[in-house]
């Protein structure tokens, strides 16, 4: 086991800086595979000439500069945030079957939104202010909301999983499933009793997540909000390996355990409740992708960390890929197709995993 865990050098027979080589190259063939797809026709040149100079076609510029450039970059982050936090609190718990949901982000989000979806317009409706005010309420609202939601219900968890001032880990689990319970109860209610026709399809879509609010302001936000708990995480690695002997283990390693426990979750709640914010609920990618990277190279979070980072953004970046264009012009709610994917794909891990004898088998 300790050999497992300290592995410096090779993953099987592939050194680490050569998985991490390849997944970065892939990234880059995606992201140009991203910028060059859509419902408008581009070619190799109209990308280069958009990005490093100007296309004959102003209209294809604005396509590539304004629209597609700015929803890859957000795909990027969101697949980032979501892997990095699900291969976190899999070290965390130590189970591979942990997902970032687990601790009331996606719940908390779904709240936020809600309230924002059903509240804000009539709100903004009677308040006397200018049209200006209006517009940026209206903008940053949902996102705002459903960011400090996620956050807010998250560090209600970790205060409620407390024992003697100590994390307990199990009792989170639990208390993250009881209170997603909940949340999932108070957004059926909201539904059911306050939301007109329009909101409901407004909830409904949200829910199902969509890059398609894309723009360079949110991308600003989302990536400033990912990019600073995601440079937290790289630092992480030697702290999960030592976890995975145990507490006390750990401890005698030198391992702040409460720390690293808070700097987990914090840094989770973070990433997970911006993307939650901006694209809402995409489910999978967070659970699916750090399992999988575990089952082929173990349980080293010295790779796990930066390849799930990579290997999340290509994964997402890909399924919005297909997500508008299967059915251009129309689109797809890139929840829809992670779901379709990602549920057969983890389901057909876990009968793998079963026939080896254990479903924990790759920890």
């Amino acid at each position: 086991m300790l050999s497992k865990i300290h592995a410096t050098k090779r993953y099987g027979r592939y050194p680490r800086m050569l998985i991490l080589g390849v997944l970065f190259i892939i990234l880059i063939i995606c992201a140009a595979w991203s910028l060059l797809s859509g419902a408008v026709p581009t070619n190799i040149n109209d990308l280069f000439a958009a990005l490093f100079g100007e296309t004959n076609s102003e209209f294809k510029n604005i396509v590539i500069r304004e629209i597609r450039l700015p929803r890859l970059i957000t795909g990027l982050m969101v697949g980032l945030a979501l892997t990095l936090s699900g291969t976190l609190l899999q070290g965390l718990f130590r189970n591979p079957l942990a997902d970032p949901g687990l601790i009331g982000v996606s719940s908390g989000g779904a709240i936020g939104a809600v309230v924002a979806i059903v509240c804000l317009p009539p709100l903004v409706g009677r308040l006397a202010i200018s049209d200006t005010l209006a517009n940026a309420i209206n903008w940053l609202g949902l996102p705002v909301l459903a960011m400090a939601s996620a956050i807010g219900l998250t560090f209600i968890i970790y205060r409620l999983s407390l024992v003697r001032g100590r994390t307990n880990v199990p009792a989170m689990l639990l208390t993250g499933l009881a209170v997603n319970s909940i949340g999932g109860a108070f957004v059926g209610l909201a539904v059911t009793i306050f939301s007109s026709d329009e909101q409901l399809r407004t909830i409904t879509f949200w829910t199902l997540g969509s890059l398609s609010s894309a723009n360079w302001g949110n991308t600003a936000v989302i990536s400033t909000f990912v990019l600073i708990p995601a440079l937290v995480a790289m630092t992480q690695g030697r702290a999960l390996n030592a976890l995975l002997l145990g507490e006390t283990e750990a401890f005698h390693l030198g391992i702040n355990i409460q720390k690293t426990k808070r700097t987990i979750i914090i840094t989770s709640a973070i990433m997970v409740g911006t993307t939650v914010a901006f694209c809402g609920i995409i489910g999978f990618v967070g659970l699916v992708v750090p399992h999988m990277l575990r089952t082929l190279f173990g349980p080293d979070h010295r790779l796990l960390i930066p390849a799930g980072a990579a290997l999340g953004a290509i994964t997402l970046i890909t399924a919005d890929i297909f997500a508008r264009t299967i059915l251009a012009p129309a689109e797809i709610q890139i929840g829809i197709l992670t779901a379709i994917i990602g549920g057969p794909f983890f389901l057909a891990l876990l009968i793998r995993a079963r026939t080896r004898g254990s479903i924990l088998s790759s920890i």
